[in-house]
């Protein structure tokens, strides 16, 4: 069973940086693209970002386009979310997905359990 874990989430004031790390099991890691969505109170889930199975290609809603940069890294099965300038209304748990393909617009096959970011004015 493929299971997914993200990390490194926090308590920041606004303008301050985070990253977060999403490790995942199995073989099928680097075969896959990998995303990246947020989750705020009372709110619907919402893409954020996501990447191809190599890192060649990349995606991101434009409320974070120009702050955040995703990354991975195929020999340790981890990948990455780098956020910088963080606006209070980044404040979400954000969720490590992997999808169903290797390409950035393919499904999503396996959620983490997400990991709280809250930026305070």
């Amino acid at each position: 069973q493929v299971q997914v874990a993200e990390s490194g989430g926090g308590l920041v004031q606004a303008g301050d940086s985070l990253r977060l790390s999403c490790v995942a099991s199995g073989r099928t890691f680097r075969t896959r693209a990998m995303s990246w969505f947020r989750q705020a109170p009372g709110k619907e889930r919402e893409f954020v970002s996501a990447i191809s199975w190599s890192g060649s290609s990349t995606n991101y809603a434009d409320s974070v386009k120009g702050r955040f940069t995703i990354s991975r890294d195929n020999v340790k099965n981890i990948m990455y979310l780098q956020m910088n300038s963080l606006k209070p209304e980044d404040t979400a748990v954000y969720y490590c997905a992997m999808n169903s393909g290797g390409d950035l617009r393919t499904t999503v096959s396996y959620w983490g359990q997400g990991t709280q970011v809250t930026v305070s004015s």
